[in-house]
């Protein structure tokens, strides 16, 4: 950690140089009794007016902004103080001499004068307010003051002697953050305002172009600043999403007086403060193990958002709790939920899908039941006449007029199973055979297109689905618990223990899709003998339209994983999630801060062997995936 100094008494000598829309002087009463004790360096990436930090007069800063004109002003104050002064001196409050100024360009001029012409069109300008047009050029009526005080001379070097002890930069407040902050640094936020109303859209008054994804995005550096163990304060408009980026912090809600407003009855606010101390040290340690050999026994797939290259990892931050019965909540492939019955607990596997029920009726809640291969060829041969809906309905789709045959023999048969394992079993075969047959293993395509020449598209289907038979049946195996498929909505899933809850929902991102039902309605299909779906017969691939998901938008899975957090309150939680996605780290964390009295976020790196981005050939295949935990 940095070298902790104790704060400074406050001075009154030294006051912000600018008038400054936005400016905290009003909110310093609020602030002040929130600034750590002590800390390393302070840190302001959006200085503006800089009222916080000639209040505190630190003696030892970093303080910077995007806006070079501004960082100029305050260079040139710190060293070249009484140039400045000699060149305010020649300034005189009138519209002509303000118009002229104005037009002057100040990256020509020296930067004594340059900084000069920046303090007196603050002074004399309207409002004091910050404004350029698109060709960069400040664009701000004269102000029509009487008496403004233009050259405060002792102000100004009362300003210069703390800014000296500042190191000033002018650049974005990421990099700023990222390069600068270190542990027991106190960092101060101020960021352009999110908007209460069109009017008061805080851009108007700026430089900066700060939209909603940038709040997203800086609410993200405030949690790695968190984690490396800085103090950070925070204002912002009382706006809903401050509230949902930041609900696992201390917000306080400020009354304020708006300078600024398109209304006068407007002209009274809200602001927050956010209070984000430093992270605690983190108790749980990614520390992967060797997992049970049973595990290797699984049928590989294809799967979109298999965990099977991370099981290591789920089991290192599940192994420091002392559990029984683990859900896995969204089941998938089945991996991980086999995952945790090879460590003999018992599982409870879950998923909307009716082929990844299917796939933990065979492997997790079965222990003994297997389809000898025998069994497995008679449902090769037609028995009684099938409906010939796959031979009908997809024809030169996907498969071969031969091949759909097959298909709608096998459903007859295998429909006809009465034991609902072997009937599980059987039909995992025939799904794994009718994926391994597809090149890509999806079905948002026709044809065969992508036919790489693979062995899997060599064989035939009948040597696939006896194959997938063995496979699943090679899986089988008693961990000596009563363990259980479930086939639902996560909500109403219902029961009695639950120990730790694995989450590992559809991702929600702008970037990609999550639509597992388009990519794999043929095999979906199959498994509920395409009852209780509406096929889309204008569609190409002829598809049903998928289930209804909250995880479609970012709002609905930000309220979805707030109802699961609050509905497994009781049990320890672990969600898989990828940084492309979004609710945001930040988020996630916020919304389980709500339940979990103790909320973990353990990083592992992960790539995507396909599926979820636009081109896998490129490094956006390669994305961090987060384990986070509550307990």
């Amino acid at each position: 950690m940095a070298e902790e100094t104790a704060k400074k008494p406050i001075s009154v000598q030294a006051k912000p140089i600018l008038k400054w829309a936005g400016g905290k002087t009003q909110m310093l009463g609020d602030l002040l009794p929130k600034v750590p004790s002590a800390y390393g360096r302070y840190i302001e990436p959006f200085f503006g007016g800089g009222a916080m930090f000639f209040a505190l007069q630190p003696e030892n800063a970093i303080i910077a902004d995007s806006n070079p004109e501004l960082i100029n002003m305050y260079r040139q104050i710190a060293h070249h103080v009484e140039d400045v002064i000699e060149c305010l001196k020649k300034y005189e409050n009138t519209s002509e001499m303000f118009y002229a100024v104005r037009d002057q360009d100040w990256t020509a001029m020296p930067g004594e004068q340059a900084a000069a012409r920046t303090i007196f069109l603050n002074k004399t300008c309207y409002n004091g307010l910050y404004r350029v047009n698109k060709q960069g050029k400040f664009n701000v009526p004269y102000g029509k003051y009487k008496n403004p005080r233009i050259c405060d001379e002792e102000g100004l070097r009362s300003a210069s002697a703390a800014l000296k002890k500042a190191e000033i930069l002018c650049g974005d407040y990421l990099a700023i953050l990222d390069h600068k902050a270190r542990p027991g640094d106190f960092v101060f936020l101020d960021p352009p305002y999110l908007p209460i109303s069109e009017c008061a859209d805080f851009r108007r008054y700026t430089k900066e172009q700060f939209y909603e994804e940038d709040h997203v995005a800086l609410a993200e550096s405030v949690m790695r600043l968190r984690e490396r163990g800085c103090h950070v304060i925070l204002t912002n408009s009382n706006h809903p999403l401050v509230h949902e980026l930041y609900g696992a912090f201390t917000i306080d809600i400020v009354q304020t007086n708006r300078h600024i407003s398109c209304n006068g009855g407007a002209r009274k606010g809200e602001d927050v403060i956010v209070t984000i101390p430093p992270g605690q040290r983190s108790l749980i340690k990614l520390l992967p193990k060797p997992l049970p050999a049973q595990v290797s026994s699984y049928p590989p797939t294809r799967f979109m958002g298999s965990k099977s290259k991370l099981l290591s990892e789920i089991w290192s931050v599940a192994s420091h709790f002392q559990v029984e019965t683990v859900v896995d909540l969204f089941s998938g492939s089945g991996i991980v939920g086999y995952m945790f019955k090879a460590q003999k607990k018992t599982v409870i596997s879950n998923d909307y899908m009716a082929m990844s029920a299917t796939f933990t009726k065979a492997m997790v809640e079965n222990n003994t039941v297997t389809l000898p291969l025998d069994e497995a060829r008679e449902l090769l041969v037609p028995r009684v006449e099938s409906d010939h809906f796959v031979s009908r309905t997809f024809q030169g789709l996907y498969y071969t007029d031969e091949e759909n045959d097959l298909i709608d023999t096998l459903r007859t048969n295998i429909a006809r199973i009465q034991d609902p394992y072997k009937h599980a079993v059987a039909m995992t075969g025939l799904i794994r055979a009718c994926t391994k047959k597809r090149p890509r293993g999806i079905f948002t395509y026709t044809g065969q297109r992508y036919d790489d020449g693979r062995k899997d598209l060599q064989k035939t289907l009948e040597q696939q689905f006896l194959e997938g038979v063995h496979a699943v049946n090679q899986a089988v195996f008693d961990n000596g618990k009563v363990n259980r498929s479930s086939h639902g909505d996560a909500m109403d899933l219902k029961v009695q223990q639950a120990d730790l809850i694995y989450i590992d929902p559809p991702y929600y991102s702008p970037l990609s899709d999550n639509e597992y039902v388009r990519r794999y309605h043929f095999v979906e299909g199959l498994a509920r003998d395409w009852k209780g779906v509406e096929i889309q017969e204008k569609t190409l691939t002829k598809k049903f339209k998928s289930y209804p998901t909250p995880f479609s938008t970012r709002k609905g899975a930000a309220d979805a994983f707030d109802r699961l957090f609050q509905k497994f309150s009781e049990s320890i939680l672990i969600v898989s999630y990828s940084s492309n996605s979004l609710p945001a780290q930040d988020e996630m964390v916020a919304i389980m801060a709500r339940h979990k009295a103790h909320v973990e976020v353990i990083p592992v790196d992960y790539k995507y062997s396909f599926g979820n981005q636009n081109d896998a050939k490129t490094h956006r295949n390669s994305v961090q995936e987060y384990l986070f935990v509550g307990y």
